[in-house]
């Protein structure tokens, strides 16, 4: 995928997929796969050499995945993940020390500048998955909503988004008994997490966060300590959800209705933490990508690619969004 809004240097054709964009091209809502993508096929000849993904630990799970369903078709193929967050992903494909840079996030004007400074063109980002940004608390907790609004107040020591008073209990939040003068005990991401900048971008109003907010080193991390903790709150993507924390219903705006995290919602573009997950490839525009990134990219925008996205949590994307971020690169569908 191409981003001309963001100074990409890529296909007219694709153009910004906001979660807006995902709505007018997706499929029936009780379609879990697109029919338009077909099952992965074993090309001829050899594939092999060495798959090196550095970058999102909100996608670690889902590359290892991909990688181990592509190893079944070229068994020679070798593999190494390193999830630190998005934020190595630029530094290590601009130094060429990474085949992939799985990212959460858009890149940054100046990371893509030292990448063209470099190599004389934009990197290619193509979308592969499609996440919901979760806001989650301890499953015991009664909450049954936010507004973006309240969020911001809860985390963010700004208040950009315009609430009046501060956010430290859960009885600041309307919650009675026990809870009422429990303080709210706040687990994030660290700065070089996408998910934490894409946090920080749209549910706090570019806004900086809170000094108690207890950065965490991993998705995972912030949910385990969000189950461990009754009065726990934190963010992290969905795909990481477990039995112990229950993700709340979002609202756009104070009084609005709020949305809860189900994949029909994240395709119509209501629920407002809808993002795409990216893999980043260095591709000169118009010139032939090699058999192995090449094959790669083609196996994890296959069915059989998204079939991990669902396994891992996520939600697959559509089939003319995979035809665009096909094209980017010069190849065809599976």
């Amino acid at each position: 995928m191409v981003f001309a809004c963001a100074g990409f240097a890529l296909l007219p054709a694709v153009a910004c997929l906001t979660a807006g964009t995902v709505a007018r091209t997706a499929v029936a809502l009780d379609q879990e796969i697109d029919p338009a993508l077909k099952p992965y096929v074993k090309v001829a000849g050899e594939v092999a050499g060495s798959l090196k993904c550095v970058g999102s630990d909100t996608m670690n799970n889902l590359v290892a995945l991909w990688a181990e369903g592509f190893k079944k078709f070229y068994p020679s193929v070798q593999e190494g993940i390193e999830g630190k967050g998005s934020a190595s992903a630029p530094p290590a494909l601009t130094e060429g020390t990474s085949t992939f840079g799985p990212m959460s996030r858009d890149w940054k004007p100046s990371e893509i500048d030292t990448f063209k400074e470099k190599h004389g063109y934009a990197p290619t980002v193509v979308p592969v998955a499609i996440d919901m940004l979760a806001v989650f608390v301890h499953k015991d907790n009664p909450l049954k909503s936010l507004s973006l609004q309240e969020v911001d107040a809860i985390f963010s020591k700004n208040r950009s988004g315009g609430g009046k008073n501060e956010i430290r209990t859960w009885g600041d939040l309307g919650l009675e008994g026990e809870w009422k003068d429990k303080p709210i005990s706040l687990y994030g991401r660290n700065a070089t997490s996408g998910t934490y900048g894409y946090f920080k971008e749209n549910a706090l109003f570019k806004g900086d966060f809170k000094s108690t907010v207890k950065e965490q080193p991993g998705s995972s991390a912030v949910v385990q300590a969000v189950a461990s903790d009754k009065y726990g709150i934190g963010y992290s993507g969905i795909g990481y959800m477990t039995a112990d924390v229950r993700s709340l219903p979002l609202s756009a705006k104070q009084g609005g209705p709020a949305v809860a995290t189900e994949p029909k919602f994240a395709y119509s573009g209501e629920y407002p933490l809808s993002r795409f997950l990216y893999l980043s490839v260095n591709h000169k525009p118009g010139g032939s990508i090699d058999s192995l990134r090449g094959e790669f990219i083609r196996y994890v925008l296959s069915a059989t690619g998204q079939a991990d996205v669902r396994k891992d949590g996520y939600l697959p994307i559509t089939g003319p969004i995979a035809k665009r971020a096909l094209q980017s690169l010069g190849l065809t569908s599976p």
